[in-house]
């Protein structure tokens, strides 16, 4: 299997979204932080299932950034609850390696980053983490996970998945879970959409596009 970990094209990518300043500053800390932090309670509550209060100083600048428009920020973040919590449909496994392809394929530091810690807490090795660069083509997927590489593909490609791939992930998954796949790639498209454009400064331990 080649691993596509071009370091020259990662530092350039990097270099383009991550080389300059946030393009809206987050909010004040001391002056926001009761409401920032009961956000993310939530939200980490719900996705990675710690409730535990975090200090000031450990809360994500993203959330300061993002809270500056919470009602739509409210919305997006309640769909990824949706998906990433108990009530999502999705096997685990199969929810991180749509939002993993998703985020290499959309080439954004800050969500692959995050969710190949995410990914890992699953099961996900870093090697099978690693093989997500390279998608559907690394031989060694068995069908279901390709079909799960060839969906993110297609609708980064062709803005729908084909005949045979629907077939394929037809035979694991049933239609909720074939209907919640399609809006997860869709939610984590347009999240990276918002972190790269916002260029959003990566968190501590979250190593970008060079995770592993």
């Amino acid at each position: 299997m080649i691993v596509d970990t071009d370091a020259d094209r990662i530092g350039k990518r990097e270099a383009e979204i991550l080389g300059k300043p946030p393009r809206i500053a987050p909010l004040d800390r001391a002056a926001t932080e009761h409401e920032v932090r009961d956000v993310t309670r939530k939200l980490r509550a719900g996705i990675v299932g710690d409730a535990r209060e975090l200090p000031l100083d450990a809360i994500p600048e993203i959330m300061f950034t993002l809270c500056r428009y919470p009602d739509l920020w409210g919305k997006i973040m309640a769909l990824s609850l949706q998906m990433q919590s108990d009530t999502g449909v999705l096997p685990p496994r199969d929810r991180q390696l749509a939002i993993l392809r998703t985020g290499w394929l959309l080439q954004a530091p800050y969500e692959w980053g995050e969710h190949v810690r995410q990914s890992k807490t699953v099961g996900l090795t870093s090697e099978e983490i690693a093989r997500v660069t390279v998608g559907s083509a690394a031989p060694e997927w068995d069908a279901h996970d390709r079909a799960i590489m060839k969906a993110a593909e297609e609708l980064r490609g062709d803005v729908m998945i084909s005949d045979e791939t629907w077939n394929q992930l037809s035979q694991r998954l049933n239609e909720g879970q074939l209907f919640e796949l399609l809006a997860l790639i869709g939610q984590f498209t347009n999240i990276a959409y918002i972190q790269n454009s916002l260029r959003l400064r990566l968190e501590p331990g979250n190593a970008g596009l060079s995770a592993r």
